[in-house]
């Protein structure tokens, strides 16, 4: 890496700052197991008064997904359940379900498994990008995405359990609820709660100590926010209630609901670069990461574009690069990354060693500063 690109990276994201695309980042580079790039750059709060720091905390949204997905394949490791597991094992609530068509609803061709939740081919949807106004209109009004009050697991379900799928399970990759259904499920098959679970299995031996459902009262000053102008602040902020513990109250977000740092988010990404393995301690065996990092969606429908851009496909827990080409933004064949909706991002590279994270608050421009910084970064790769 050289260092002169690197430095660039810096004054790329002073000029966002500039243009409102968020009030501060934390950037993150490491390179065969060495951090090359850890900057913070302009200011935590969306009023641009206090300046944000690299133990800064961010809303982590959907970089929540690859983290229970690693979790639930630990699982799979230990014996306690398998990829192709109908998931009403667990899950009864879920064992009614048809699959609306434009001829009315129709029965599952083949159980969803766990699986498709893995990779977002169960059926399900998010109601604010779904085709279907009537399954939009069953979500809203069953609250299946605890929108803007809290839901109890069980009710989450039995909604759920009462509302058509959008495809048959296994033929159509479409960006879902499909994680948060997982996070229940294996609530369920290791009888502990979701943080239990992560606390246990990765949070407490990565050393992940800022990374929880909630953000207790001593480190709320380190919150990052957006800017007050971005248009998907007010709306967002009612669906992200982070500052109380949600246990016992409403189910846990397997698929939207941490926070966390750059720096740890880097043990995770590092401990998945690296096989599976971080200091000594293996959480996963090399073949189960090269089989997640794999494209499991060949021959469905649906595009991974609105998150990774072109030239991606998905594998568990994952978008995966499929060629060198294609993309808007260098990378390499199997490079694997994904990203969450409040403005946060990270990939690997298992080719080049390499591990990217861009940690902002920007929901609107996400988007364009995820791929801004991967230009940035991959630009000092020079050999």
């Amino acid at each position: 890496m050289s260092p002169e690109r690197l430095a660039r990276i810096v004054p790329v994201m002073r000029e966002q700052v500039e243009k409102d695309m968020f009030p501060g980042a934390v950037t993150l580079v490491a390179r065969n197991g060495e951090v090359v790039h850890f900057e913070a750059t302009g200011f935590l709060d969306a009023e641009k008064s206090k300046p944000i720091k690299k133990d800064s905390i961010f809303r982590l949204a959907s970089m929540t997904k690859p983290i229970v997905t690693v979790a639930a394949m630990m699982l799979v490791e230990q014996g306690r359940m398998k990829l192709n597991d109908p998931i009403v094992n667990w899950l009864p609530e879920l064992k009614d379900l048809k699959v609306e068509t434009p001829d009315g609803d129709v029965p599952l061709a083949r159980p969803i498994t766990v699986q498709d939740l893995m990779r977002h081919t169960a059926g399900f949807v998010y109601a604010g990008s779904t085709k279907s106004p009537r399954i939009k209109q069953m979500y809203e009004e069953g609250n299946i995405e605890s929108r803007e009050v809290d839901i109890t697991s069980e009710q989450m379900l039995e909604n759920l359990g009462k509302i058509p799928l959008a495809h048959q399970p296994g033929t159509f990759w479409e960006y879902s609820i499909a994680v948060d259904v997982l996070g229940l499920l294996i609530e369920r098959v290791s009888g502990k709660t979701l943080d239990v679970l992560l606390d246990e299995m990765l949070f407490e031996p990565l050393g992940m100590t800022d990374t929880a459902f909630w953000v207790p009262q001593e480190k709320v000053a380190r919150l990052a926010e957006a800017l007050d102008s971005d248009s998907q602040k007010a709306s967002m902020l009612k669906s992200y209630r982070i500052l109380e513990n949600p246990v016992g109250k409403s189910y846990l977000k397997g698929g939207a609901g941490l926070v966390g740092t750059a720096a740890d988010y880097l043990r995770f990404a590092q401990m998945m670069l690296n096989g599976g393995e971080l200091d000594g301690k293996r959480y996963l065996s090399k073949k189960s990461v090269e089989f997640m990092l794999s494209q499991h969606t060949v021959g469905m429908g649906g595009t991974t574009i609105g998150t990774t851009g072109p030239g991606y496909g998905f594998g568990l827990g994952f978008g995966v690069r499929l060629d060198e080409g294609m993309g808007w933004v260098p990378g390499s064949t199997g490079d694997a990354m994904w990203a969450g909706a409040w403005g946060t991002s990270f990939w690997i590279d298992p080719k080049e060693g390499l591990v990217g994270i861009l940690m902002a608050q920007g929901p609107s421009n996400r988007i364009h500063t995820r791929m801004l910084y991967k230009n940035l970064v991959y630009g000092s790769l020079v050999q």
